[in-house]
């Protein structure tokens, strides 16, 4: 892939580096080495591309080298960072010695948590944070775009990760990307032994995109046990391939259903694992690609700006839903028509009996916000907008 215009991201670790230490743990492709290169304002004294065969090779040869090379420089209360982490999980205990003994704080950089728990992420306790790195979002995007708002068509066709947005060939990209992703990411973490088996779960997780998840139903789309299902959506979650939503369960008017969604991480190469094409706006399809852009979205706006909030979906027994609730704070319907009308009201009528939420949204294609029944109806742009400009 050709060198790319430089995005400027809206995630902010400088005050946290300058305290303590931090896993940054993001997708491959996702612009992680690149955004520390050009928004990180500490000076690291020490930096280590574990990509890099030689110095992996030399890491592996004589898993002390660390400690040598901070005693070799004489480091201490300095920062120093580390980019692939997981290539070596076993450094994170000489790494826990030279916080504790060398004040040293490390920016550390990953895309997968697997390796890291079972090396020992755990081991760090508090002495580091763990933030998520994501695909492009609405604000970064606006940016890119002179601040006009992003085309639902070029999203839905390329999704977000920079690479694969400003690609000029994305079919042969996004091929190279997961084939890439499956043997450098999965195959890495030595639970799948069948990468062909793998490959066609895959294909199949992206089918229930957007779905309450049941591992029953998997397993017989995929030949699969349900225990081995369950633990490959655990790899996609380890591996940030994909995303749980929790189902809310505490209203008392209406049992609700108690099982999660699941969701992939991105537009684009969940169209490419359908292999479909790009949808039109009159097709159902459509709706679906535009409710999970907007789940990624508030994954994204979670994780970067309120990190102790909860998103969650509500469900009744009786079919009655809302898409998404943060917190106790908002709840938000998602419906890709150009004109809402009651019937498109019912699921959040139905939550606000509760009287649990403080704000009622549904986000859509019309042109101008309004208010109906207490139900704000804002377009998608409008309502994006607010929420990385202002929040909830």
């Amino acid at each position: 892939m050709k060198t790319l215009q430089y995005i400027h991201r809206n995630l902010s670790i400088d005050s946290v580096i300058s305290r303590k230490s931090i896993f940054l743990i993001g997708p491959r492709l996702t612009g992680k080495s690149t955004y520390i290169r050009e928004q990180i304002s500490t000076e690291f004294a020490l930096e280590w591309n574990l990509l890099k065969g030689k110095l992996l090779y030399a890491v592996n040869t004589n898993p002390g080298l660390l400690i040598e090379e901070v005693e070799a420089r004489d480091l201490h209360d300095c920062a120093i960072f580390i980019d692939e982490i997981q290539k070596c999980p076993f450094l994170l205990d000489d790494i826990h010695y030279l916080i504790e003994e060398k004040h040293i704080r490390f920016l550390l950089t990953g895309s997968s948590l697997y390796k890291l728990r079972k090396g020992g992420v755990n081991l760090l306790g508090g002495r580091a944070s763990i933030r998520y790195f994501f695909p492009l979002n609405y604000s970064e995007v606006s940016s890119l775009e002179g601040r006009n708002a992003p085309d639902l068509s070029r999203i839905f066709q390329t999704g977000l990760l920079p690479a694969l947005y400003l690609s000029e060939d994305f079919e042969e990209d996004v091929s190279s990307y997961i084939q890439t992703y499956l043997t450098e990411e999965v195959a890495a973490e030595g639970v799948v032994r069948n990468l062909g088996v793998f490959t066609r779960f895959l294909q199949t997780a992206s089918l229930v995109s957007g779905q309450i998840l049941n591992y029953q139903n998997v397993a017989n789309d995929t030949f699969m046990p349900p225990q081995t299902v369950k633990n490959w959506f655990q790899i996609l979650y380890d591996t940030l391939l994909g995303f749980e939503v929790p189902a809310f369960t505490r209203t008392s008017k209406r049992k609700a259903f108690t099982r999660s969604k699941f969701y992939l991480f991105d537009v684009g190469v969940m169209r490419f694992l359908r292999n479909v094409a790009v949808p039109s706006e009159n097709s159902t399809d459509f709706g679906d690609f535009f409710e999970q852009y907007i789940a990624i979205e508030l994954r994204t706006w979670i994780e970067y700006n309120s990190r102790q909030s909860t998103l969650s979906y509500w469900r009744s027994v009786n079919g009655l839903e809302v898409d998404f609730l943060i917190d106790e704070k908002l709840a938000i319907e998602v419906k890709s028509a150009t004109n809402i009308t009651s019937k498109h009201m019912k699921g959040l009528k139905a939550l606000a009996e509760e009287h649990l939420f403080s704000k009622y949204v549904i986000v859509c294609r019309e042109e101008r916000p309004r208010k109906v029944d207490g139900i704000y109806i804002l377009p998608w742009q409008y309502f994006l907008n607010e929420l990385w400009t202002k929040g909830i």
